[in-house]
């Protein structure tokens, strides 16, 4: 049985040095987005894709399946040849809070995809309609206090680190608030310009635009310490809530499997797209930060990411319903 397994796997074993040395890419690669067109992975990724096509030589294209809180297209991601064709471009939203929170996937993230790079910081924000009578965070948890049937909030998905910074509120205020999910921050951007919501935790980069021309309205940002690109915008905790941080981000991963080289090239054209002049530029226009790291870093990232909040997920009791 051992030689019939070892001569079975003869073939595959012997193939991999002949992808590992092809040139890379040899055709045009998909950047997968898991959330839909709008949202702060799927900005990042079509600013970081003409940057990479200069490099290769060869089209980036960026191909969004939201759906699942990030999981829907994770486990396409996943499942896609490691060759270095399909690669995916994750948020801490699917990457860890989604997996914490369902517990249904039925694989590790951690142990089936091979980390490439890690690309930016995104802040998540608390915005709120320009009807809703608040400015600040004090206004806020006093509105909806004083709201009959307490208040609902958007957020990208279920499980996504805008859900998680609105249960967390939740949790440490003991207000009444309840859940609206979608598919990805551009759905909820257009629900929230529309009014159909009155608030939503959201990533920076996506609010920025409509909160510059009054169709939005920033409240604060959710991260432990005021964001430097945008010093203007309170923390929550200076709001308030104590014990209150949540944060998010995005980089590049590639199936279980791909060769070392590709992973290697990927992440060192990584580090020189987010160096590039015009990209620093537009990522402080959307008030995020480059924070590039290499594939062991990036691995190891992941790994605190889920030390840190598997006892929080726990202790809060959040759970997919």
């Amino acid at each position: 049985m051992k030689r019939r397994t070892l001569f079975a796997a003869a073939p595959a074993l012997l193939a991999a040095p002949a992808v590992a040395q092809e040139a890379w890419p040899s055709r045009p690669v998909t950047l997968m987005v898991p959330w839909a067109p709008g949202g702060s992975n799927d900005i990042v990724a079509r600013l970081l894709a003409p940057q990479f096509e200069q490099r290769a030589g060869q089209p980036f294209v960026v191909e969004n399946r939201p759906g699942g809180g990030g999981s829907i297209g994770m486990g396409i991601a996943m499942r896609a040849r490691p060759d270095g064709h399909a690669l995916f471009v994750s948020s801490a939203s699917n990457h860890v809070f989604h997996p914490l929170i369902s517990g249904e996937l039925g694989y590790d993230v951690r142990e089936s995809f091979e980390a490439m790079a890690m690309w930016v910081d995104v802040p998540n924000v608390i915005a709120v309609h320009p009807s809703l009578p608040v400015r600040n965070v004090p206004e806020l948890l006093e509105h909806i206090r004083r709201t009959r049937g307490g208040v609902s909030f958007g957020s990208s998905g279920v499980g996504s680190s805008n859900h998680l910074a609105g249960e967390l509120l939740r949790l440490r205020t003991g207000l009444d608030m309840t859940h609206v999910p979608y598919r990805g921050g551009g759905p909820v951007l257009s629900d929230l310009i529309a009014g159909t919501i009155p608030m939503a935790f959201m990533n920076l980069p996506t609010v920025i635009p409509p909160a510059e021309n009054g169709r939005v309205r920033i409240i604060a940002v959710c991260t432990a310490e005021r964001v430097g690109l945008r010093p203007d915008l309170p923390t929550v905790m200076e709001g308030g809530v104590q014990d209150y941080a949540v944060r998010s981000w995005t980089g590049l991963f590639a199936p279980k499997g791909t060769p070392a080289a590709i992973v290697r090239r990927a992440a060192e054209m990584s580090r020189e797209a987010l160096e590039a002049p015009q990209v620093q530029s537009r990522l402080r226009d959307i008030g995020s930060e480059s924070i590039w790291m290499d594939p062991a870093a990036t691995d190891r990232f992941v790994r605190e990411e889920y030390e840190r909040w598997t006892p929080i997920v726990r202790a809060a009791g959040i759970k997919i319903e």
